[in-house]
């Protein structure tokens, strides 16, 4: 049986792969040079940050903002009478529960430490108006008695300010006299607005509704500081009740609401320390210079530091003003309105800030900050409420997620 038989061949063997030309071979002397110039012109690496920004949730923070700063600003006759309560209470509330645990009811401590403040609050009042009535009938001699004192120091010839003046006449007369010849020469009819004068009628009005205002402020701020004062813990413990049923949640309030009781009573405590002691370096300055009633305008200088900023500036001058009255000497003005400013600042710009820094635990740049958008705000009432508003803002931010870049900004 004949098989045919397949003879499979040999698979041929590969070619050999071609071999790259090999790299010439530098010297080491030349090699670096050229390394270092690529690096040169390839500079070093840019590390970029990778953020998502999502367009929309920012321009709803934006809107959220400029709708609160309108709603702050448009119904700041609520807020600013809320937030002095708010604060007096702070203030007044160790002292009511330290006389609740002497078996005193709430609502008596509470009613009488309200009736001593206002009257405290109306003695001060009632003796510095007789100050102000008297610096008001003097005033008129006093601006004259001024002007003669310079006219003395610059002897017989005439002052800077004269010159400019007559100057500044001179040239108007010159454009009356242009206007009044081009117009006559146009045949155009001159037309002269006098302005309204003065009428003290309106004046008084307008001064008894503002003061009429004022009272009714003061009296809501009374009553609401009452009630806060006699609820005691009853708003702290609905607060809890609102923050959730978890444990956590609870602590988590419970931390931030005694946070911001100590806080704010620690920057009572430092503001009342130092307007006493701006108080007393006043009055005691201003006797030693020799200026009558010097212990009330050292009164009028503690009350007055509460107002950052503003407060020292009007002290100076006042207290200057009245130097000048009754000494009759620029220099005695203005040893007397120095005197106060020095105090001010010093106590001012080095105690205050350090040991404010030290009570509230807020960034000095944070603070000037917001005490000038709170006086923007606010006028002179947010200056004085601006730092308690940071130090609530604050506690609450430390403690809430998404909040705590805030409060990170607002630290010291």
């Amino acid at each position: 049986m004949t098989q045919q038989t397949m003879l499979t061949a040999p698979a041929p063997a590969p070619a050999p792969m071609a071999q790259p030309d090999p790299l010439p071979v530098l010297p080491a002397q030349g090699l670096a040079p050229a390394m270092d110039s690529d690096l040169e012109e390839a500079g070093p690496e840019r590390l970029l940050l990778h953020m998502p920004v999502d367009i929309r949730s920012v321009s709803l923070v934006v809107l959220a903002i400029l709708a609160s700063l309108f709603m702050l600003h448009w119904a700041k006759d609520v807020f600013i009478p809320v937030m002095l309560s708010v604060l007096f209470s702070y203030a007044l509330s160790p002292m009511v529960n330290w006389l609740e645990l002497r078996h005193v009811p709430r609502w008596l401590s509470s009613a009488v430490l309200l009736l001593a403040m206002v009257f405290a609050i109306a003695s001060a009042a009632y003796v510095l108006r007789l100050q102000a009535a008297q610096l008001l009938v003097e005033l008129p001699a006093a601006v004259k008695k001024f002007g003669q004192a310079i006219k003395t120091q610059n002897g017989k010839s005439e002052s800077a300010l004269e010159t400019i003046q007559k100057a500044a006449a001179q040239i108007e007369q010159v454009a009356r006299d242009s206007g009044a010849a081009s117009t006559t020469n146009r045949g155009a009819t001159r037309v002269v607005v006098e302005a309204a004068h003065f009428n003290i009628t309106d004046y008084l009005w307008t001064g008894t509704l503002g003061l009429l205002a004022l009272i009714g402020q003061m009296t809501v701020v009374i009553f609401l500081t009452y009630f806060l004062m006699l609820s005691g813990d009853t708003f702290r413990r609905k607060l809890l009740k609102l923050a959730g049923s978890s444990l956590s949640k609870k602590k988590v309030t419970l931390h931030a609401l005694h946070e911001i009781a100590g806080q704010i009573q620690r920057y009572l405590q430092v503001q009342l320390l130092t307007s006493a002691l701006v108080g007393v370096l006043t009055g005691l300055a201003l006797l030693f210079l020799g200026l009558d009633n010097a212990m009330v305008w050292g009164v009028v200088a503690g009350v007055l530091n509460l107002v950052p900023y503003l407060g020292s500036l009007i002290t100076a001058a006042a207290s200057a003003l009245v130097g000048f009255m009754q000494f009759g000497s620029i220099n005695m003005a203005m040893a007397v309105g120095g005197a106060s400013l020095v105090i001010h600042t010093f106590v001012g710009n080095l105690l205050t800030p350090w040991l404010t820094s030290r009570a509230s635990r807020l960034s000095p740049v944070a603070v000037f900050m917001g005490l000038l958008a709170w006086g923007w705000l606010w006028g002179v009432w947010g200056l004085l409420l601006g730092v308690p508003i940071l130090m609530i803002v604050k506690s609450i931010c430390d403690r809430v997620e998404d909040l705590k870049p805030i409060g990170e900004f607002l630290g010291s």
